[in-house]
C-alpha cells in the first residue's frame, strides 16, 4: 500500500476545496478525512461551497462549516440556493460559480461527489469539478442511500475511532431537519465506515474512501 504525505509547507498551508450539492454532502461524504486534516495540519486553510442551501439548511450548512474545520481556517462558506433536485437545470449559472472558483482558487486537493453517483445533482457537481479543475487533485466521496449506488472505491483514509464518533455526532446533531429520514441515522455513517475500514486494513477497523480517476505521482 502506498501512502501519501499531503502540504508542502515550505509552499504555504494546506489548502481544500469542499464541494457538496446539498448541505450534509461534503459532511457524510467526507467528514472524517476533513477532521483528520485539520487535526493533522494545523492552519489548513478549508474552502466549503454548497449549492442547494436555500432557507433553514443554510444555517445547517454554515454550522456543518465550522465544525468540521474544526482547527483549521474556514474562508466564508459559499451557500448557494439553486433548487434541490434541479441543479443540471441551472447548469449555465451553476457553471458561472464553477468559472468563479477557478480564478480565484488553486487547491492542494478537492472533495466533490462520485460522478457514478445515483443523484442527478450529484453527478452534475462532479462533472463540473472535472470539467473545471483540470490539473488538480480531485478525490470523489460517496454517500449511502436508498438507490444502492455504492462501488468500489480505490483511494482509502484510515480514521481513529474518536473520530468516526465524532463525524456520526456532528452531523446528527447539525442537521435536525433530515432526522425523518428513514436512513439517516449514526449507525448508517458508522457502518459504511467499518465496511471501508476492512477493505483497507485500518488500524481501527474504519476508514472513509473515495474514487480517483486520475493522480500524478
Amino acid at each position: 500500500m502506498i501512502s501519501l504525505r499531503l502540504g508542502d509547507h515550505a509552499r504555504g498551508p494546506l489548502e481544500v476545496l469542499c464541494l457538496g450539492s446539498h448541505p450534509d454532502d461534503i459532511e457524510i461524504g467526507c467528514g472524517g478525512t476533513i477532521l483528520r486534516l485539520a487535526d493533522d495540519h494545523p492552519g489548513s486553510i478549508f474552502h466549503w461551497v454548497v449549492f442547494c442551501a436555500g432557507g433553514p439548511r443554510g444555517a445547517e450548512a454554515r454550522q456543518g462549516a465550522v465544525q468540521f474545520t474544526n482547527v483549521g481556517i474556514l474562508k466564508e462558506p459559499l451557500l448557494n440556493e439553486f433548487s434541490d433536485g434541479f441543479l443540471p437545470f441551472h447548469g449555465a449559472e451553476v457553471n458561472r460559480t464553477f468559472e468563479r472558483l477557478k480564478h480565484t482558487l488553486s487547491p492542494d486537493l478537492i472533495f466533490t461527489h462520485n460522478g457514478r453517483d445515483a443523484h442527478q445533482d450529484h453527478r452534475f457537481v462532479a462533472e463540473l469539478t472535472w470539467q473545471t479543475f483540470r490539473n488538480h487533485m480531485i478525490l470523489e466521496y460517496e454517500i449511502p442511500k436508498y438507490d444502492g449506488d455504492l462501488g468500489v472505491p480505490s483511494v482509502f483514509v484510515p480514521l481513529s475511532w474518536e473520530l468516526c464518533q465524532r463525524k456520526a455526532a456532528y452531523i446528527m446533531d447539525t442537521f435536525p431537519s433530515q432526522h425523518e429520514k428513514h436512513w439517516f441515522r449514526e449507525d448508517t455513517f458508522l457502518a459504511l465506515m467499518r465496511l471501508r475500514g476492512m477493505e483497507c486494513a485500518a488500524p481501527s477497523g474504519y476508514a472513509e474512501a473515495f474514487y480517483c480517476r486520475k493522480m500524478v505521482l
